[in-house]
């Protein structure tokens, strides 16, 4: 049996404006990361990376779990026609909020000293993670809410309070730093961390009045759910996505603050380690991230997608649509990460006035394209109701990449970094593939999903290298070379699609 073809267009809208959205809302936090990197340099962006892992255990210790508990329920409930109980679900999760943040939130305020010196490993990141604790609380509230549109199809107010929320951030972030540098590093981190906090007061606000406001103009319909049910039912999604965030939050968080004390046991300074790993990680990874604004919203929208499909028990259409976002991933992520391998340095410089952004580049740009794969996929497994599998190979493979971590760092310096997080990844994508495969009976196809849009890639790159290579030799910018190779390689690659005879996916 087919799904509702106007709920399939509902879908596709979706995709396309959360894409459109996102892509804004990308282009301005990176506007925003380019100018906050070179208004506080590499050492406080190094020390700004250690505070987010941080931030990331807040969340998966009281958020995480409940969002993806709102997102597929608000998907169930209203697929059976029961509004009231998609809106019971967010009440229960903002109480258990609630009820989460206050302990973690007075135990990280408290314990900020140790945590800062023996966890982070630097005590100038006490200030930004006490900061850090509102604005996981007000985070925890926007994302509950936003979570409700999403499951219920509705992406338009959460894109367009993201984007507004981005504006709001660069706005409050940067206006800080104008107005309070220079300052020691320890408050620079603050002053970030508290722009933060006034751009998710905004957003949290925001998005809970439009909520409210849905709630009385279209009513609640349906029986609603009984305490103890929706509690189990809640339960059964947030402990395990909770859990499995919390897992792997933390040993992210290990692994972010072992690499500068893994760089410095190898014989290099506190402070250049320090500035190395915010060059990588704070400005060569977010650029690389650029290109795939379009993941996001599609696993927003695919989730809740293949929840209501397995609700009405419409198997093949789950396998569909699994197969279209494996292709979409193909088509999109290959040849941005293969043109990002070729203007990437150049673009790095010019962005972040720093060497050292083109560094590791091409090695990067493979994981970061295999890793797309590896999010659709375990995104596809948390639709279908495999939170559980999602959670062990997380923390499989965030085991993995910090023992590589540990021992390749102090002998390779960060080339130990990315060979341990490429062999993490890889390890990632097949175990998912594996999984999903078995449980939704799931076919490979190849040749539409890696063999044709990567053989066209191969071929953009490599020409595209020798071209911009030519126009430098020839006098050309580095600029226009970069444009003028780019904008040839986009036509290639579509060419060379065309020629083995792929068609854009359906979505």
């Amino acid at each position: 049996m087919d799904v509702d073809p106007n709920y399939k267009s509902a879908a596709r809208r979706s995709v396309v404006l959360l894409t459109v959205l996102g892509a804004l809302s990308q282009l301005l936090g990176f506007g925003y990361r380019v100018a906050l990197s070179r208004m506080v340099g590499a050492e406080v962006m190094g020390l700004y990376q250690l505070v987010m892992p941080a931030f990331s255990v807040l969340l998966s210790l009281t958020a995480v779990g409940l969002t993806a508990a709102v997102s597929n329920l608000t998907s169930q409930y209203l697929a059976w026609e029961n509004s009231r109980g998609a809106a019971q679900i967010v009440g229960s999760c903002l109480r258990w909020l609630i009820l989460l943040i206050l302990p973690v939130g007075a135990g990280v305020i408290l314990l900020s000293d140790p945590i800062s010196v023996y966890l982070l490993g630097d005590a100038r990141t006490q200030l930004g993670l006490m900061l850090l604790v509102p604005c996981a609380a007000l985070t925890g509230v926007e994302n509950i809410h936003k979570h409700f549109f999403y499951g219920a199809g509705l992406v338009g107010p959460p894109a367009v309070v993201e984007l507004l929320e981005q504006l709001v951030r660069t706005a409050a972030v940067l206006g800080l730093l104008a107005l309070f540098l220079p300052q020691y590093p320890e408050r620079v981190v603050g002053l970030i961390v508290t722009g933060m906090v006034i751009c998710e007061l905004f957003s949290s606000a925001t998005l809970s009045a439009l909520f409210h406001r849905r709630k009385r103009r279209q009513g609640l319909i349906g029986p609603g759910e009984r305490a103890g049910i929706r509690r189990r039912r809640i339960a059964t999604i947030a402990l395990p996505v909770g859990c499995n965030a919390l897992l792997g939050n933390v040993m992210g968080a290990i692994n972010a603050t072992l690499i500068p004390r893994k760089l410095v046991e190898g014989g290099m300074e506190r402070s250049a380690a320090m500035a190395e790993f915010g060059v990588v990680c704070g400005m060569t990874l977010p650029m690389l991230a650029l290109p795939t604004v379009f993941l996001g919203a599609m696993n927003l929208v695919m989730v809740p997608r293949l929840s209501h499909c397995a609700a009405l028990g419409h198997k093949e259409e789950i396998r569909e649509n699994i197969s279209q976002s494996l292709t979409t991933v193909s088509l999109l992520a290959l040849p941005s990460m293969g043109l990002m391998a070729v203007v990437g340095s150049d673009l790095g410089e010019a962005l972040f006035h720093q060497d050292g952004v083109g560094e590791f580049l091409v090695p990067l740009a493979a994981i970061m394209a295999l890793s797309c794969y590896q999010a659709v996929l375990g995104a596809a497994l948390n639709g279908v109701g495999r939170q559980g599998t999602v959670a062990w190979i997380s923390i499989l493979c965030d085991g993995v990449q910090l023992a590589l971590t540990a021992w390749l760092v102090p002998e390779m310096g960060m080339e130990g970094f990315v060979v341990s997080t490429g062999v993490s990844t890889v390890l990632g994508l097949l175990l998912c593939a594996q999984r999903l495969m078995i449980c939704t009976g799931l076919r490979l196809e190849l040749f539409r999903w890696l063999t044709a849009p990567g053989l066209a890639t191969l071929l953009m790159a490599l020409t595209t290298n020798l071209l911009v290579r030519a126009l430098k030799d020839w006098g050309t910018g580095a600029l226009w070379a970069n444009l003028a190779g780019a904008a040839f390689g986009v036509v290639l690659y579509l060419a060379a699609l065309s020629a083995q005879g792929v068609k854009r996916p359906e979505l």
